[in-house]
């Protein structure tokens, strides 16, 4: 694997560090300018929202800079947000510096994916891309506790400067390692625009939104659910996100592997089994040891499907593959809002703590039921791609990929 792909999965780490570590530090922040901790909830909302609206925006914005500068004006864009967090004087500045660093996330992610996938032979696409996602899974098991300890001891706008920092190694890594790719000839905004054209690449954003919406409907209610069912005491919480962080970083490396040999498979498998666990979490939440080895699974059949379903989308799109590769990262996080929404009305509405672990099998159960769709519509077609468009047909016969 290229050292590109270092540099790639450090700025992963760094985003996916300031993307998860305000959720431990909430009260901190609250108490620090003296709001709600719903309030000081807006944070985490406000991130998510700015991901999927900043993908397709900063991705379109990106079409005419070379990949590799826009990268670093990307990871410049992170750290600026991070510094505005933290030197922040008022909760609404921060929540300002929150939504400029979420502007880089999709697209980052989306275009890195594209780079990542460029610097590889063909067969090992699925795990080059996984091994820049693998700074965003290492960033639970590390970046997320370790941030939630220097902010609760040294103060959260600690945190915030260290992940700046971070950027900054991230920033200086792309522009040292990874190499000047030239842009696609031909490839315009309107050839990115019509990939959404094609059901194949609207299937595998369905897949994604729900798959990892399972995923999330469980993990944001998991310190009710282990504290109040299991029995853990408060401060069990941050080693089972560890647990958490680490099933996905397993989940992620396999999930590239298995992809490159045999993707729909690998999404098969990976969608069915998380339906089946998060049905069962709703019984092993009950005992702290099975709960523990539930969370894990979780994490890394979740993660397990982040791989493929990015290369499927690559595939599918791939006469002009960087819009629908970021919109996708988007889709990651509209999956996450929407199934922590649908979390929280189930147990509003008095069906318990263990109730958004239905929602999850339900919704990962949906995107099995897509992804069986997608196959079949694939086998009708006899090729294992469409058209995109008539207007990237010269795009389409010439590969892009080298």
């Amino acid at each position: 694997m290229p050292l590109a792909l270092l540099a790639l999965a450090i700025g992963a780490f760094g985003i996916g560090t300031t993307e998860f570590v305000i959720m431990g530090l909430l009260p901190e922040v609250a108490g620090d300018f003296g709001v709600s901790i719903p309030t000081a909830g807006l944070l985490v909302t406000g991130y998510a929202l700015g991901v999927v609206i900043g993908a397709p925006l900063m991705t379109v914005l990106g079409t005419k800079v070379p990949r590799k500068r826009m990268l670093m004006l990307l990871m410049g864009l992170f750290i600026v947000g991070n510094l505005v967090s933290a030197v922040a004087p008022a909760f609404a500045v921060m929540l300002i510096g929150r939504v400029i660093a979420s502007l880089a996330h999709g697209a980052f992610f989306g275009i890195g994916s594209v780079v990542a996938a460029e610097l590889v032979a063909p067969e090992k696409k699925a795990g080059a891309i996984a091994m820049m996602f693998t700074g965003l899974t290492i960033a639970n098991v590390v970046g997320v506790p370790l941030g939630t300890f220097v902010g609760q001891s040294a103060g959260w706008r600690v945190t915030f400067a260290v992940v700046a920092a971070l950027g900054v190694i991230g920033l200086a890594g792309i522009a040292k390692l990874v190499p000047d790719l030239p842009r696609p000839e031909g490839v315009h905004l309107r050839h990115e625009l019509a990939a959404f054209k094609n059901a194949q690449v609207l299937l595998a954003m369905a897949m994604t939104v729900l798959g990892f919406g399972g995923v999330f409907a469980a993990i944001t209610y998991i310190a009710p659910m282990m504290t109040h069912i299991a029995g853990f005491a408060d401060g069990s919480v941050t080693w089972l996100l560890v647990l958490f962080g680490l099933g996905m970083v397993g989940g992620n490396l396999v999930g590239g592997k298995f992809a490159d040999r045999a993707l729909m498979p690998m999404l098969y498998a990976s969608l069915g089994a998380l339906a089946v666990v998060l049905a069962l979490f709703t019984l092993t939440a009950h005992n702290k040891v099975a709960a523990a080895v539930t969370i894990a699974l979780i994490g890394a059949l979740g993660f397990a499907t982040v791989p493929p379903l990015q290369k499927r989308v690559l595939d599918q799109a791939h006469g002009a593959p960087t819009l629908a590769s970021a919109v996708n990262i988007g889709a990651f996080n509209l999956g996450n809002a929407l199934s922590a929404w649908l979390g929280g009305l189930v147990i509003a509405a008095g069906l318990g703590y263990t109730s958004p672990n239905w929602v999850g099998a339900a919704l990962a159960a949906a995107a099995l039921v897509l992804a069986f769709l997608s196959a079949a519509l694939e086998r009708r077609d006899g090729a294992p791609r469409t058209a995109v468009a008539s207007g990237a047909a010269a795009e389409q016969r010439t590969p892009v990929h080298h």
